[in-house]
């Protein structure tokens, strides 16, 4: 009996048809699947068999099981990353960071916590991308954890953790404080004599670790968006790179790209 023939892909398969029939909806009671035993009268299966099914549903990222209270059709957000996050005029007109702003403007609430801001050597990654050796040299890591509020609930979206060569936070608000003030990081930076010019974002996409998809909340089965970003002044110099670590079942990217002669 090949793969597609056994009978837990078989029901996985009806199911998925199911869901995306919208059978089976986000909201409500609708987004219950039926129990195990009713789905394997259904079937003519064992449980073990539906409940192999419901795991390979689970890992496409279709559906979240609840312990004591059934299995549900995975509720779908998207939030975007717009590509003119950094612009001044964004920044000047909301006063708030990129994150708060692109939230704002999808009907959410953003709450971000700074849980640690150290001095440390660089990683080798972000060392290349700052031009900073990494036995010399030494940056401010500010950790940050972002979360969205909408329709009175919480839910984690992504980890970003910003370096910042020394040399440059060294005394100022981005070496100590949570709080960076009107404009936020940014402007902070423009104040520094380094104001955002480009960017380069360098996006991957792979499976999380274990202190992300649990700090995350992530589902079994979805991975992960990692962008490392470099913020670049108007001299063309790299003055901080964060890696982001985004759940991609929240997470999408939207960029215009001006295409060069």
């Amino acid at each position: 009996m090949s793969g597609k023939d056994l009978p837990s892909r078989r029901i996985a398969e009806e199911l998925r048809r199911r869901i995306a029939a919208g059978e089976f909806t986000e909201d409500g009671k609708d987004g219950k699947l039926p129990s195990e035993r009713k789905l394997a009268a259904d079937h003519d299966a064992a449980r073990n068999t539906v409940r192999e099914a419901i795991r390979q549903l689970a890992e496409q990222g279709l559906v979240d099981t609840h312990h004591g209270k059934g299995v549900f059709v995975r509720r779908r957000r998207q939030l975007l990353r717009f590509g003119d996050r950094y612009s001044k005029r964004l920044r000047e007109e909301t006063g708030v960071s990129p994150y708060r702003a692109e939230l704002a403007k999808q009907g959410l609430t953003p709450r971000v916590d700074c849980p640690s801001i150290t001095r440390v050597s660089p990683p080798s990654d972000v060392a290349e991308r700052l031009g900073l050796s990494e036995t010399d040299s030494t940056v401010a890591r500010r950790e940050n954890w972002y979360y969205a509020v909408g329709e009175g609930e919480e839910f984690p979206v992504q980890i970003g953790i910003t370096y910042i060569p020394w040399e440059i936070a060294e005394g100022s608000v981005l070496s100590y404080s949570a709080d960076m003030g009107k404009g936020s990081l940014y402007a902070r930076f423009e104040d520094l004599g380094h104001p955002i010019a480009a960017s380069r974002e360098e996006v991957s996409a792979r499976m999380p670790d274990p202190d992300e998809a649990e700090g995350l909340s992530i589902p079994d089965g979805v991975p992960v968006l990692e962008i490392l970003h470099t913020g670049i002044d108007d001299q063309g110099r790299p003055f901080e790179v964060t890696k982001f670590v985004i759940r991609a079942d929240v997470g999408g990217l939207d960029y215009t790209v001006p295409v060069k002669d």
